[in-house]
């Protein structure tokens, strides 16, 4: 059995986790011990977790089935695993570098999103996290009763429609996306969204995939959006991640957006990426 040392970030979002092996099997105690520091902060990390493809697959499974991962190419042999990489010479914004919560754009989006650093810039790539519990408890209290039963669109036609891959430069990625016309379709979602499992509120709109609000005049929608990312992409909620090679962090998809960082042209940046199948929202 592990002995876990946790080391809370500012506001207890974000923890670093230390005293375990990941690349040994894990015990049901070390787990659910895991588990609950996962939903108490919502980010964690694992520093100096060199991790195989099955062992960094095994670890994702203890929390879940895998999530469906469209319009990336997943890596060969292993179709649960991602690899979010961008060249030295590489024009383009890096991957995932507009605020987003994964997928929200599923009718199950995933429960948790996991990422192994392999090759990290010495500098810049830091990855920045949002808080939507915190957003959602700071919110106006008129304003938050205003949108309180709100639903909110999705879609995934911004980054991975085919117009929308021409148009954010997919073409210039080492990585291989693959657009689609699927990405046109929509899907609703409560604009605040009740934790499954802690029961805690959030604010659950990203600039990314959340594109109106249902029965709201478009201006009207495009305006009330806006001053919601504003709100709940403040600084003192969100939490600047520093990666190291090895490095293994896990955050929750459910209440929780982030946006990759720039910062390190000239340089490569390799990360392995998987998902944990989530439920509907409500």
């Amino acid at each position: 059995m592990s002995e876990l040392q946790v080391a809370p970030e500012a506001n207890n979002f974000g923890a670093a986790i230390t005293g375990v092996d990941l690349s040994q099997p894990l015990d049901t105690q070390t787990v659910k011990e895991i588990r609950q520091h996962w939903l108490a902060h919502q980010v964690i990390y694992f520093p100096d977790q060199p991790l195989e493809h099955c062992q960094l697959e095994r670890f994702t499974r203890y929390f879940g089935d895998f999530g469906n991962d469209p319009y990336v190419q997943s890596i060969d042999q292993h179709q649960h695993i991602l690899e979010i990489r961008r060249e030295p010479s590489e024009a383009v914004a890096p991957f995932g570098g507009s605020w987003h919560s994964d997928w929200s754009f599923q009718a199950a989006p995933p429960s948790a999103t996991l990422l192994h650093a392999k090759i990290i810039p010495p500098h810049g790539g830091d990855t920045h996290y949002a808080d939507g519990f915190r957003a959602y408890e700071q919110l106006d209290p008129a304003l938050r009763q205003e949108i309180e039963h709100l639903v909110a669109v999705h879609s995934a036609r911004r980054p991975y429609s085919h117009e929308g891959y021409q148009r954010s430069g997919g073409d210039q990625r080492s990585m291989t996306i693959l657009p689609n016309d699927d990405a046109w379709r929509t899907q609703e979602h409560p604009l605040i969204r009740t934790h499954a499992e802690s029961g805690r509120k959030a604010l659950w709109v990203n600039p990314v995939y959340t594109i109106t609000i249902k029965d709201m005049p478009e201006p009207e929608a495009d305006t009330l959006l806006q001053r919601l990312f504003d709100h709940a992409l403040q600084e003192k909620f969100v939490y600047k991640h520093k990666w190291s090679a090895n490095m293994l962090t896990m955050w929750d998809n459910r209440s929780v957006q982030h946006c990759a960082q720039g910062g390190y042209d000239g340089y490569r940046r390799v990360l392995h990426r998987t998902t944990v199948a989530g439920e509907q929202p409500h």
